[in-house]
């Protein structure tokens, strides 16, 4: 009776434990969220604080247009001025009588006014305005290259979990039969059907694919917090990839065929046309420098003049004008030339650097295209080399039951599947990072998803942010 008891005890302790652990493994799968490629990317665009920062510039570089565009219109004024006069101004007039001494002027003045000015022409002015549209252009264009870039990275973490984690499972699963036979041959040894030889050897195969798997998980670890940086996202939040690297075999095929690789589009190139289009303005505005300058003025003003205190006794009269001031600089030493001169020299510069980025740029077109048709082949060699290996594994599987072969060969059949799985997920991701930098260099990038990607990114944020990590 005691030893039901106790059975019944432990049983109903370890219905507890298993009951425990397989909530505890629910709840964590449920606060885990799946998510794919496009939509990490997108939560991305929205969350990273650099395209805030990016967006940001194109706000400022538009205020400071907005900026110029004020000096086209009037400048208004308010001035008041009050002096005490503490030494009267004396003035001496010779009389028949002698000398008189006359004090000229009163205690107190007080003036207060209103003036206006507005540049009726201003030649420089106006193409200063022209610049500002560039700036914004630039900008917008540093912004789309901040996005272009975040989607790479994005991506290329994404992918690279991706390979972690598939490597991973491979090597689990090289581990797990390597301790599956440790466990077979410590059995065998025990029972004397073993030698201790072979008992040590696959124990040291179980030790040595330990720090590969450590490796793999460390390394799962470490791109999922850079994957979550990127996005934005809160560290402590459970985030896993929804696909494996496999999955994205499908579609290779017609992905390089539909390859469209003009450079037209690289935003270093179109930041260059910008900046060159710009220096081709500031000449422009260079040049204006050399116009004169028409103005034209207002002003309303009133003063009093009285004696003792301050406050009282205000005898106030007005005054107004209106005018026109006219500005030409005839000489200042030569330096509109010579800043002139200098702003055509950057913009001849920038031709030069043009044909030099050109020829960069296709040159690194050809090495990604390179780097993808290479890619393919060694998906295409290395998915046969598995199906090879495996096969190769499964016969010496049935050798080494028969005894016609050794431990030694099974655990080469082994770790030559384990390789060749390892080498086959290292070529897609290898041909996925190749079209994810050719998409960077062409500046091909979406960053504009599709609105059904656009919602599930909305959806994913707004359960991260009800869940407390």
């Amino acid at each position: 009776m005691k030893i039901n008891m106790k059975r019944k005890i432990s049983l109903l302790l370890g219905s507890v434990v298993a009951f425990s652990t397989i909530a505890s493994a629910q709840t964590a799968s449920s606060d885990t969220l799946s998510l794919s490629v496009d939509e990490c990317v997108a939560i991305a665009l929205d969350e990273n604080p650099s395209i805030k920062i990016a967006d940001m510039e194109i706000t400022r570089v538009d205020y400071s247009k907005r900026e110029t565009i004020g000096q086209l219109f009037p400048n208004i004024a308010f001035s008041a001025a009050y002096s005490r006069t503490l030494a009267k101004q004396t003035m001496y007039m010779d009389t028949p009588e002698g000398s008189m001494e006359i004090k000229m002027g009163r205690d107190n003045t007080l003036a207060p006014g209103f003036s206006a000015s507005m540049p009726i022409i201003s030649v420089q002015l106006w193409k200063s305005i022209k610049l500002s549209d560039n700036q914004i252009l630039q900008n917008v264009e540093k912004a789309r290259s901040s996005r272009i870039s975040l989607v790479n990275q994005v991506k290329n973490a994404y992918y690279a979990l991706l390979l972690a984690r598939d490597s991973y499972r491979v090597i689990q699963e090289n581990y797990a039969t390597a301790k599956v036979n440790a466990q077979i041959y410590e059995n065998q040894y025990k029972l004397g059907t073993a030698s201790e030889f072979d008992m040590l050897r696959s124990s040291v195969a179980v030790k040595n694919l330990e720090p590969s798997l450590l490796e793999a998980e460390n390394s799962i670890r470490s791109l999922e917090l850079q994957l979550k940086v990127l996005m934005g996202l809160d560290v402590n939040c459970a985030i896993k990839p929804n696909s494996e690297l496999a999955d994205f075999k499908s579609t290779m095929y017609a992905d390089v065929l539909s390859l469209d690789t003009p450079i037209s589009n690289n935003t270093n190139l179109r930041q260059l046309d910008l900046q060159t289009d710009y220096l081709k303005k500031a000449v422009n505005v260079q040049k204006a420098a050399w116009y004169p300058v028409l103005a034209a003025t207002i002003g309303y003003s009133w003063y009093s003049l009285t004696n003792g205190s301050p406050f009282k006794d205000f005898k106030w009269s007005s005054n107004s004008t209106a005018g026109l001031t006219f500005q030409w600089t005839l000489f200042n030493g030569g330096q509109r030339y010579y800043k002139q001169r200098q702003t055509e020299l950057q913009y001849k510069e920038m031709a030069w650097q043009r044909d030099n980025l050109t020829r960069s740029l296709e040159m690194q077109k050809r090495i990604q295209l390179d780097n993808i048709r290479k890619s393919v082949k060694q998906i295409d060699s290395s998915e046969a080399n598995v199906e090879q290996a495996v096969k190769a594994n499964q016969i010496q599987e049935k050798s080494f039951k028969i005894g016609a072969s050794t431990y030694l060969d099974l655990r080469d059949s082994e770790d030559a599947v384990m390789s060749a799985k390892l080498a086959y997920y290292q070529a897609i991701y290898n041909y996925l990072v190749a079209s994810s930098d050719l998409e960077l260099l062409l500046g091909n990038a979406d960053v504009k998803y599709p609105a059904n990607t656009k919602e599930a990114a909305t959806r994913t944020k707004a359960i991260l942010s009800e869940k407390q990590f």
